[in-house]
């Protein structure tokens, strides 16, 4: 059988392009052996599938810091030395010595250590410490009152192990696992226009076709994470085919957040079952609703503060998702209280 050059440059071209093609997906190939754990009763497929060869590197992004050695209250409070301490609008009922062991403390959580902007400059005007001029004490500020809120407001998700500024930041002033608004590559008008968020590689849903922008939505304090029927004809789901997809790629965001597989909260016998399911699946809708309050209350509030190059690109300041704190693993930082070391940022705000 004979082929023309024509057929044969065809033929090959399409292998070049189907090679390709193949290269992204085989990327996302995790290969055998996996390590398994049974978390429920045999038969149910309740049990965590894990990777051991990604253990070391998702360890490395949860080492927790050591944290500054304890002192001894001086005796004075900042909000009564007017002399050495002015503008202290969140920490003032704090012990002065107990202050600055925190500010050192954030200094090595968010700043970063080299350059001209190093430790405290990074924040402060370091000639006129009481001065907002500098854009990041402001939002500081507001993030003290932030993870002061979590740590007394949202004891169902975080309980006694809390948080602190280093579990986002993980030394760096801004943190890895962030989100803004996705508006989506510009296409053709006309009935083109809309892909109804789909069809565009994210690898915030697993590189799947669901929506990759689940957060919008979802995310909000009031939202209703209900698509599933509860009749065998359609009905009353609680959403549209729409929600129903980007709650999926909203779960898609939270098993890579996590590192578990959807079986670490559901029982794959009834997922929409809460009797069935794990404990753990109620910790999480604490914490989805968490997200959506932090997310309104605290980051939406810098919208004015942040600069354009801290903003996503349609105007919106960056904001969290379960990734931002988990980085891979159930618990951040592996469950190790940082909260513990330091209780003034377990006391509500004013």
């Amino acid at each position: 059988m004979k082929f023309s050059a024509s057929a044969l440059t065809a033929s090959l071209l399409a292998t070049v392009i189907g090679i390709l093609l193949a290269i992204p997906m085989m990327l996302q190939w995790e290969r055998p052996p996996m390590d398994t754990a049974q978390l429920g009763y045999r038969g149910l497929g309740m049990e965590q599938v894990t990777n051991p060869r990604l253990a070391e590197t998702i360890a490395a992004l949860n080492k927790a810091p050591v944290p500054d050695d304890p002192v001894d209250n001086d005796g004075v409070l900042v909000k009564d030395d007017k002399e050495n301490y002015k503008n202290v609008q969140v920490l003032g009922d704090l012990d002065t010595a107990q202050f600055n062991r925190l500010m050192n403390s954030i200094t090595t959580w968010v700043a970063p250590q080299e350059g001209d902007n190093a430790g405290c400059a990074y924040c402060h005007n370091v000639e006129n410490m009481a001065s907002d001029e500098v854009y990041t004490k402001v939002v500081a500020r507001r993030m003290i009152q932030m993870t002061k809120a979590i740590n007394t407001q949202w004891k169902p998700h975080v309980a006694e192990t809390g948080v602190t500024c280093y579990t986002c930041h993980r030394g760096q002033p801004v943190p890895a696992n962030l989100w803004s608004i996705n508006p989506g590559a510009k296409q053709a008008g006309g009935m083109a226009a809309s892909r109804m968020g789909q069809n565009q590689a994210a690898a915030v849903v697993g590189y799947t076709s669901l929506p990759y922008d689940p957060f919008t939505t979802l995310f909000e304090p009031n939202a209703k994470i209900r698509v599933v029927a509860t009749t065998a004809l359609p009905g009353n789901t609680g959403g549209s085919i729409q929600d129903t997809e980007k709650t999926y790629g909203l779960m898609m965001h939270m098993s890579d957040s996590l590192g578990a597989n959807c079986t670490f909260c559901h029982n794959t016998r009834q997922f929409s079952s809460w009797e069935e399911s794990s404990p753990k699946r109620v910790t999480a809708w604490h914490g989805i609703k968490m997200v959506g309050d932090i997310n309104t209350t605290y980051m939406n509030s810098l919208t004015d503060v942040f600069p354009a190059n801290r903003k996503g690109p349609e105007g919106d300041v960056l904001k969290t998702g379960c990734a931002t704190c988990h980085n891979g693993v159930n618990k951040p930082l592996y469950g190790f209280s940082m909260a513990k070391e330091y209780p003034e940022l377990s006391v509500p705000n004013p």
